[in-house]
């Protein structure tokens, strides 16, 4: 599957509310659903503590990648919520593997979300959960290499807007490269037996 065509699934799946289920059953010899696929790729950008994060950091873990906005009302909120509670069960069932996941929360609005005020945000879904944000190319460039849409709305008589995006949470291998969809919009029981099908 090239990246054009990944990405109008990406954007399919978020205009469809991402109803993509997670078995929690799995053969050993099953392939991940998005195997091969051009998801992912090298990145450089700035975590809560203002220190330059790359995806070499990672090497060895698996990732949950999500990307959002710490102003959204209500879809990104509630999915880092899921992920965060999601990590959590799958903790309770699994310590080892669990300890191997680092959710990870792009930001898609970075001229807002200052590496202070994601660092915030993420704190209050997983003490793992790292925020990541960074310059609007920098940014821009692993929108792209994840096949994410977003785009900035029409700004209010107030000076706010609202960012338009796509909705989809990768996982990720120690590789970084992409393994499933993780229903997060499903909630956190629904994360937890995803984690549980694929990671190893």
């Amino acid at each position: 599957m090239n990246r054009r065509s990944l990405a109008i699934l990406a954007f399919g799946l978020a205009l469809a509310g991402c109803q993509s289920p997670a078995s929690t059953t799995s053969s050993s010899a099953e392939a991940p659903p998005l195997a091969g696929a051009a998801i992912g790729g090298p990145f450089a950008l700035t975590d809560a503590k203002g220190r330059i994060v790359s995806d070499r950091s990672f090497a060895g873990q698996w990732r949950i990648m999500y990307f959002g906005y710490s102003f959204c009302p209500d879809v990104c909120p509630t999915d880092a919520q899921a992920i965060g509670a999601g990590l959590r069960r799958f903790a309770e069932r699994d310590p080892y593997r669990a300890a191997r996941v680092v959710p990870i929360f792009v930001t898609i609005d970075p001229a807002r979300d200052t590496p202070a005020v994601l660092g915030r945000f993420v704190a209050a879904f997983h003490p793992r959960m790292v925020g990541l944000t960074g310059s609007a190319d920098a940014v821009a460039r692993a929108e792209k290499a994840f096949a994410v849409y977003a785009r900035r709305g029409e700004t209010t008589a107030g000076g706010g807007y609202m960012m338009d995006h796509s909705r989809q949470t990768y996982l990720m291998d120690p590789n970084n490269k992409p393994v499933a969809l993780i229903p997060a919009d499903e909630g956190p029981t629904a994360v937890a037996d995803a984690l549980a099908r694929w990671v190893k």
